[in-house]
């Protein structure tokens, strides 16, 4: 197994590369090992995929269920994980630096850090608070003794506040806080894209959708893809399909798409604890 200091200087490499690399969002410790086996070269926790599979909505799961969560997907696999670290599981930058050091303690050597307060009347903090908190993580990334990786969110397409601008502005003033990945989550078109990355000097992460493809988003300037929480909807997607075939027909032909008992067998018995 690779030392935290290796997978973190291979997850840095990664960002500085000249082509875009797709980071998926594994949910437990299944779906994060078949991702390796698949060939990808990094994983990325999903807070909204995590708090479903405990049967909860996103943002309810909490900081201490979270990093253990973090702790047993580091431990699954061989692959530098970055987590979803929602808002820092608190406003004040204390706190979130404090989220910075339990999460490397936990295995990750990346993380992201969103500006949204979870208050639907003010759902972005003031942008001085929101540097402040970049700024506390940074910080506490820095003190690491391995590079760790920090990605800062602007959260303006996902909370209702579809302001490019604002969001664009946000993402320079973190850059100037420190932060070494830039992430709008949201974008929906090319232009959106395009005005990203002419504004700002570090790597980009794309929240991915139907509508892009790594080649366009890597020749554009990407650097980093994810899915967010999209594979663990689609495992949701194909258990509500069955569920409504067995509750309101009465068939069972979800059957002819499931996974063979047997290729599951083998593909886990290939990283055995």
């Amino acid at each position: 197994m690779s030392t935290q200091r290796e997978k973190a200087e291979r997850f840095q490499a990664l960002h500085a590369r000249a082509e875009a690399f797709v980071i998926p969002n594994p949910w437990d410790r299944g779906s994060a090992r078949l991702l390796q086996q698949a060939g990808f070269e990094a994983l990325a926790t999903t807070s909204a995929g995590f708090a479903f599979s405990l049967g909860l909505r996103d943002n309810e799961v909490g900081r201490e269920r979270m990093l253990a969560h973090v702790a047993d997907l580091a431990a699954a696999t061989d692959l530098p994980l970055s987590v979803d670290l929602e808002n820092g599981f608190g406003h004040d930058p204390e706190t979130v630096a404090g989220t910075i050091r339990m999460t490397a303690a936990a295995g990750a050597v990346g993380g992201s850090i969103e500006d949204s307060t979870g208050d639907p009347a003010q759902p972005l903090y003031d942008i001085g608070h929101a540097v402040a908190r970049i700024r506390a993580a940074v910080q506490a990334a820095r003190a690491l003794p391995f590079p760790f990786t920090l990605t800062a969110r602007a959260e303006n397409f996902l909370v209702g506040r579809p302001d490019l601008d604002d969001a664009i502005a946000r993402l320079r003033a973190y850059q100037e806080a420190g932060a070494d990945v830039l992430y709008a989550p949201g974008l929906r078109t090319m232009e959106q894209i395009e005005a990203v990355l002419r504004a700002v000097d570090r790597p980009i992460n794309v929240l991915a959708n139907a509508g892009f493809d790594r080649d366009t988003l890597s020749k554009m300037g990407v650097r980093r893809i994810s899915v967010g929480g999209a594979l663990t909807r689609a495992a949701y997607g194909a258990l509500l399909r069955a569920i409504a075939e067995m509750r309101e027909r009465g068939g069972f032909t979800f059957f002819d798409e499931a996974v063979p008992h047997g290729e599951l067998q083998k593909r886990f018995e290939q990283q055995c604890d």
